[in-house]
């Protein structure tokens, strides 16, 4: 008789991601996931998109416009533009709203009033909504060119945990935005230093560094968002104090 012979594989365990590399768990406040890497972090909304010279009408899963269509071809729409034009009064109540129409929270922290009026104004006024878990067809090129006016010219681009990471130069990034497709989660600069990331089920983007980038940064590409505190989490806007 011959004995079955098996040999039991070895769990594979991934290492810890490089702080510096990827974006912050939802389970701990942001600069405490950071500290010790990044000094100070900058939360930055994604804008609604307003078609101008192609037709709202493609704004659809099927026929849903690459990232180049919607930066030559459309204009942004601020939050602090969509408060006027929604009611809807905080930007807690986009977040929220925004969240809940991608089902992306549990029952009770939903505000579906919010939900309705985005999706209301979104439909009335030919609105696109705003990206979430990938960089914003808008303002990337800003914050792009900003990092070339300190002095780098190549960035690294990764996946959401930066196993899979490639070294750009960042003139092809502003002359392709389809490069920074819905895989790209991750930029940082060769010296580590500058982090730009995003949260897969969130509409907004951290941008982290030392203090005097981030102020710098967000002067030059006029990023409309929030600094974080020591409170902030990846879900801001359904956690108090934060």
């Amino acid at each position: 008789m011959v004995e079955d012979v098996f040999v039991m594989a070895k769990e594979r365990i991934l290492p810890e991601p490089h702080r510096y590399a990827v974006c912050s768990p939802d389970d701990m406040p942001i600069k405490e996931f950071y500290k010790g890497v990044f000094e100070e972090v900058f939360v930055f909304y994604h804008p609604f998109i307003k078609p101008v010279t192609i037709n709202y009408e493609l704004f659809k899963p099927d026929t849903y416009p690459t990232r180049n269509d919607i930066r030559d071809n459309c204009e942004k729409v601020t939050w602090n533009q969509f408060f006027d034009i929604s009611g809807i009064e905080s930007n807690k109540k986009v977040d929220r709203g925004l969240r809940t129409l991608i089902s992306g929270l549990k029952e009770k922290y939903q505000d579906q009033h919010s939900a309705l009026l985005i999706e209301k104004t979104c439909r009335e006024k030919m609105l696109g909504i705003p990206t979430e878990g990938a960089f914003p067809e808008f303002i990337m090129n800003d914050v792009l060119s900003a990092i070339k006016t300190i002095g780098h010219e190549w960035i690294w681009l990764g996946d959401e945990f930066c196993t899979e990471r490639k070294l750009e130069y960042i003139d092809d990034l502003i002359e392709d935005n389809n490069i920074l497709d819905y895989r790209a989660k991750n930029l940082f600069t060769h010296d580590n230093r500058i982090l730009i990331t995003t949260h897969w089920d969130s509409h907004f983007s951290l941008l982290c560094s030392d203090k005097n980038t981030v102020e710098q940064f967000v002067q030059l590409t006029e990023l409309e968002g929030f600094y974080c505190n020591d409170k902030t989490e990846i879900y801001w806007s359904v956690i108090n104090d934060c």
